[in-house]
């Protein structure tokens, strides 16, 4: 059972909506979220490569479960929402761990943690429940720097790795990833007010 639709596809033609979960591009999102725990059990460890390798496939998945999605036309409703939230989930795992370990200071935890639970308090305000809005390019963007940024922060304490200049470009990468966050924030903050202005105004329209 499927439905048309336009996310996903090739400019100039159509894509389908899968409704079934069981799709190769989910089941590598579901892979993005077995590698948050075992993330966190290297650094517990402090086996820093393994980790570095670790955010490496989960950072790489993120591109790949999209790629495939569309190439083998597997978009499906589940993926839409299971691969954002899995990107949430690293993200957040990943910077709380961080900050636990000394590895990077507290801001990076709330400018990352904060900005997503004001977005969540703003759906259930408004729509009283999640909201599933399209993924901006720019989150994408955002995604891309933080996954890249942290795996050299961490690597600059793997042994052999620890020059100056890698902490330097991991930092800048994690400050504009934040950056970016958090004009995301500002974009789906907006968007979402939009979209209810708009669901508003229909249901005002139908009364009338």
């Amino acid at each position: 059972m499927t439905k048309s639709i336009g996310n996903g596809a090739r400019p100039g033609s159509e894509g389908t909506e899968l409704a079934t979960a069981w799709t190769l591009p989910n089941l590598i999102t579901i892979v993005r979220f077995l590698g948050a725990p075992l993330f966190v059990w290297f650094i517990t460890q402090q086996r820093y490569g393994a980790a570095v390798l670790t955010l490496c496939i989960v950072g790489s998945t993120d591109w790949v479960d999209g790629y495939i999605a569309r190439r083998l036309h597997q978009v499906s409703v589940v993926g839409k929402w299971l691969d954002p939230l899995a990107d949430r989930t690293a993200l957040i795992v990943v910077a709380v761990t961080f900050v636990v370990d000394g590895i990077a200071p507290a801001w990076l935890v709330w400018a990352i943690v904060i900005p997503d639970v004001l977005l969540i308090i703003n759906a259930l305000v408004l729509f009283r429940g999640p909201l599933h809005l399209p993924v901006a390019t720019i989150g994408k963007v955002r995604t891309a720097l933080l996954l890249v940024g942290a795996p050299l922060l961490l690597l600059h304490r793997v042994e052999g790795f620890g020059q100056e200049w890698i902490l330097i470009v991991a930092q800048g990468l994690l400050a504009a990833g934040c950056a970016l966050h958090l004009a995301a924030f500002y974009a789906y903050f907006t968007a979402a007010h939009r979209k209810y202005r708009l669901e508003r105004a229909e249901q005002q329209s139908c009364r009338s």
